[in-house]
């Protein structure tokens, strides 16, 4: 079978179908355009999600300890994975701060140094929240130090609620994607029947179900491709000009991986995919009914 065949009686299919192939086809797009909505959104959220975790920082106050017992828990923090960045804060560092912050309020304490010396520590963004409360255990329990300072509930609600975000966004997305396939399907059944007795004059003549489907899942796919074309450039005019307009803010939103290309191929291959998998299913599941039909 010739690829100009196929291309051919693809296209031919928008004419036999022509409400229905663009029902489908605005509706794919919507889809398309809500899940590239949905991906840009949940990226940023994401990535806000993880500098907030960044921002997570717990505070060690020792007690009166060696230096050689510093450096041990110094060398122990440093050598932990889900440890960014560690800092020593002395006792004077420590008064030095404190006068900064109070001003003239802080020379009635004089010269006393009554602020201990600490670490200060802040996780990765990578770091779970499970990891991040046993390495707190671990030092509330560690020998020499006084206290442990750490907004542990924060960082679980913070946890919580990404989560929730990523299921609810992948369920969303799941539904929308289903939605497409369906309306694909139902539009290239469409064409089938309309083309029922061919299709049983072709069996008649020895033709396979291979070749009677091609066409139809070349007409699913170039009904995927126009929607992902037109629906990426909607995506675009949306977040590049009419969000901006009315929400200034958003417009400091970045694109997942940094470029506008990356989203915009992953919508056209979403499409190609959608369009794909709909007409699949139904040149599979009705061209099956018409040959047991024929018989």
């Amino acid at each position: 079978m010739s690829f100009s065949y196929v291309l051919k009686e693809g296209v031919a299919g928008f004419k036999r179908a022509r409400l229905s192939a663009f029902s489908s086809i605005t509706a794919m797009m919507l889809a398309i355009v809500l899940l590239g909505v949905l991906v840009r959104v949940s990226t940023n959220a994401y990535d806000l999600a993880q500098a907030l975790k960044q921002d997570v920082e717990i505070e060690i106050f020792l007690a009166d300890i060696s230096e050689a017992r510093k450096g041990e828990m110094e060398r122990m923090l440093g050598e932990r994975d889900i440890v960014e960045q560690l800092s020593y804060i002395s006792q004077e560092e420590a008064m030095e701060q404190f006068r900064e912050e109070f001003g003239a309020e802080s020379d009635l304490l004089g010269d006393v140094a009554f602020l201990p010396a600490s670490f200060r520590v802040r996780t990765s963004a990578e770091a779970q929240a499970s990891q991040i409360i046993s390495l707190v255990d671990e030092m509330k329990a560690y020998r020499g130090v006084e206290e442990v300072r750490f907004n542990q509930r924060g960082l679980e609600i913070l946890e919580e609620r990404l989560q929730l975000f990523v299921i609810g966004g992948v369920l969303l997305g799941g539904f929308i994607g289903l939605t497409a396939v369906v309306l694909v399907f139902n539009t290239i059944r469409l064409t089938i029947y309309a083309k029922r007795d061919l299709i049983k004059a072709m069996k008649l003549v020895g033709a396979t179900n291979g070749f009677i489907k091609r066409p139809f899942m070349v007409e699913g796919m170039l009904q995927g491709l126009i929607a992902g074309v037109v629906g990426s450039a909607v995506v675009w005019i949306i977040f590049q000009y009419l969000l901006p307009g009315y929400l200034p803010q958003l417009g400091v939103m970045s694109w997942p991986f940094g470029r506008w290309y990356y989203l915009t191929g992953m919508m056209i291959l979403a499409g190609l995919m959608l369009g794909f998998f709909g007409s699949r299913w139904a040149a599979h599941k009705f061209i099956r009914q018409t040959t047991i039909a024929s018989h």
